[in-house]
This record gives C-alpha cells, structure tokens and sequence, in this order.
C-alpha cells in the first residue's frame, strides 16, 4: 500500500502530532508498505536552505514545504501554500492520504486528494477549540466549522479518545471512528528508575512529582504552584515553551530541564514518584502513557483523553479541571502513601502493556483498508 502522510508536524519538532506521524510512518515501512511523509520544513532546514527529499535516516522519502513560525510560538511552524504537495502525490501514486492533525498543510492534502481523487483518512489529533478559548477568549464557534469543515470532507475521522469522537459527533463530523496511540514500553519501563539522578534533582531526599510536555498557556501549569509548596516534595518540569519565564516565577523551587527526549527522558520518567498533567484539552494525553509504562502513579485532569487512560482510585487520580486546590491534595494522597504510589505504578504499566505502537499501527492498517473497500464498493 502506497500511503502518503500529510502532517501539521514532524521531527525534529517535539509534539504529539509529529510522534504519531514518525511512528505511523515506521510502521507502514515494518509492515512492507510504502510511506511518503510531506511535512513543514524545520527550522533548522529553512536556515540552511534546504526543505524537501528524503532524510537519510529514514527508510521512506520526507517532503519539506516551506514554512514559518507562528507567532509568539516559535516552537510551532506554519507550512506556506506550495505546489509540492500535490506533486508529491501524483509522484508517489498514492492509495490513500492520512492527514495528521489536519489545520493547514492538511486541508491542502485534502483538496489535492480529492481533485486525484485518493480516499482520505483524517486523524483528529488537536482541541482548536480549546487553544481559541485560551489564547483568544473568543472563537470555538469558528473552530468547531473549520474542523468540521475538513474532517467532513475525508473519508473516514479517526478520534484518539471517546471524549474525542464524543465531541466530533456532537458538532457534526461525519463517519468518526476511534484510533487510540500506542506507547514504547520497551523505552519507557520501571527499571530505568535512576537513584543517581533523582539525588541530583532532590538532594534532600524529596518526592519528585513530574511534568513532562510543552510549556504554554494551554497547559495550565500555573496549578502546580501550591503543589511546590508541600514540604518534602520538588516538583521537576521537562519541556520548552512560550510560558517557561513566566513559569519559573509561578513555580518557586521548581527545577526545570529543558527538553528531553530519548532514553534520557524515559531515565527521568521512570525517576519520578508522581506524575502530574494540569492541561484540560488533551485529545489523548501521551506523556500519561508514557508515565504508566514507567511504572509511575498518574494524576491528570477528568476531562478529555485522560479518562480513557486514567483509572480513578487504580492506576491513578483524576481531578476536576483548572483546580489546583484538587491538584494539591491528590499530590498530598500519593506523597504520603508510598504503598498507594507502587500499587498505581503497577497497575498503570500492566494497563499500558498491550498498548503497543504494532498493535496500534496495525489496528490503523484496517482503518485503511476499510475505506479502501468502501471506495471500491461506491466505485462498483
């Protein structure tokens, strides 16, 4: 099969997006399928000029299309109109386009698909709604019809979450189906647990309760500055972002390292006590995976993926959303009940075990091949 992945994002980038596009592209080339990847340029690649063909270090060919940092987020970038994206699937003679997170550089792989006339699979990865009420205060009406507007036009919407799928019907996306994420539990697995490290990031001998992800106003991580004041406890912080000034004001004491990634990360991961989410939009949550691979008790807000990955009072604590007086006191619960600590640890990576990135790739393979077959049915 011949699949073209049009994604909002792509590594070197940092985000949920480009994770599941690289991980979905490695299993279409582990399966013998054909991947192209056609994706904003990075940073890097527009500073040297370069923004299109193969990376070398991929066993499938990366299409760059120039683009430009969003403003007042730099971190994200915005893919300009460009004719490679139909020319790069007329080259690779596409079966079926998958759109990650489609907004911009998608939409554009959708009206390309649709004029070839290639089914598309569309994958809801992004709370545009949420991001409009809090950097606009204003808006979800016009991003519930943008998001409307493109995934109606695709073939089939796959949502990462029941919330997800729950929320797209009720606004009126057609023909939505669930396709949740897989996580590495080779990478991510308890016995990464580093005392060595956790001496350096708590020379006291405190608790360390994590969080790992972007650092921006969505997030809302403003809600763990009571959590930095409960004695014996150091809140550590992993990412980068627009929000990183003003939250190491909010969060006195807080150690903050930057980002992370590899097996470094999984190190940290497994190195924490607690594990702490605040952002209320998350469609699915990956770091929560990531966390219960590690074998570390989880607490995350009770609204959107979460709750499907969260099992209240077992691998975890959910918490009303934009509380941080209920972030406080969960935090409290696990610190001091370290037999409750190793309980959800252990229940939360014996939940995530089976949630690998093959057995989710190729639960994707069928979400193909079932608009394939439907196509050919309509074309018969």
């Amino acid at each position: 099969m011949r699949v073209a992945i049009v994604t909002e994002s792509f590594p070197p980038d940092i985000n949920g997006v480009a994770h599941c596009a690289l991980q979905t592209a490695r299993h279409l080339a582990a399966r013998g399928h054909d991947p192209l990847v056609i994706a904003p340029a990075a940073a890097a690649e527009v500073t040297t000029g370069q923004g299109s063909g193969s990376d070398a270090a991929t066993p499938y060919p990366v299409v760059r299309v120039p683009s430009l940092p969003l403003p007042g987020y730099p971190q994200v970038r915005v893919a300009l109109p460009s004719r490679r994206v139909a020319a790069a699937l007329t080259a690779h003679r596409a079966d079926i386009v998958h759109l990650a997170s489609p907004f911009v550089l998608g939409v554009r792989g959708m009206a390309a698909a649709a004029r070839l006339g290639i089914p598309a699979v569309a994958v809801y990865q992004t709370d545009l709604a949420g991001y409009a009420r809090t950097y606009m205060g204003a808006g979800e009406g016009t991003a519930w019809r943008r998001i409307r507007a493109v995934h109606s036009a695709a073939d089939r919407t796959l949502a990462p979450s029941t919330a997800a799928l729950r929320d797209l019907e009720e606004h009126g996306v057609p023909r939505v189906r669930l396709w949740a994420r897989g996580v590495d539990t080779e990478r991510f697995r308890p016995s990464l647990r580093d005392e060595a490290l956790r001496r350096a990031l708590a020379p006291g001998g405190e608790l360390l309760v994590g969080y790992v992800g972007r650092l921006a106003p969505e997030k809302r991580l403003g809600l763990l500055a009571g959590v930095c004041g409960l004695p014996g406890v150091r809140v550590v912080v992993v990412g980068d972002g627009p929000s990183e000034p003003s939250l190491r004001a909010a969060l006195p004491g807080a150690v903050f390292l930057g980002r992370r990634t590899g097996d470094e990360l999984a190190t940290i991961f497994a190195s924490l006590d607690v594990f702490a989410h605040t952002g209320p939009y998350e469609t699915f949550c990956q770091t929560v995976q990531e966390a219960m691979a590690s074998g570390v008790p989880v607490i995350a807000p009770a609204a959107g993926g979460p709750l499907d990955l969260v099992r209240h009072g077992s691998t975890g604590l959910l918490v009303e959303p934009h509380d941080a007086a209920a972030v406080r006191t969960a935090v409290s619960a696990l610190v001091e009940d370290a037999g409750l600590r190793t309980a959800y640890g252990r229940a939360g990576r014996a939940a995530v075990e089976s949630r690998t990135w093959a057995v989710v790739g190729d639960q994707l393979l069928g979400h193909y091949a079932d608009v394939l077959s439907g196509r050919t049915a309509v074309a018969a």
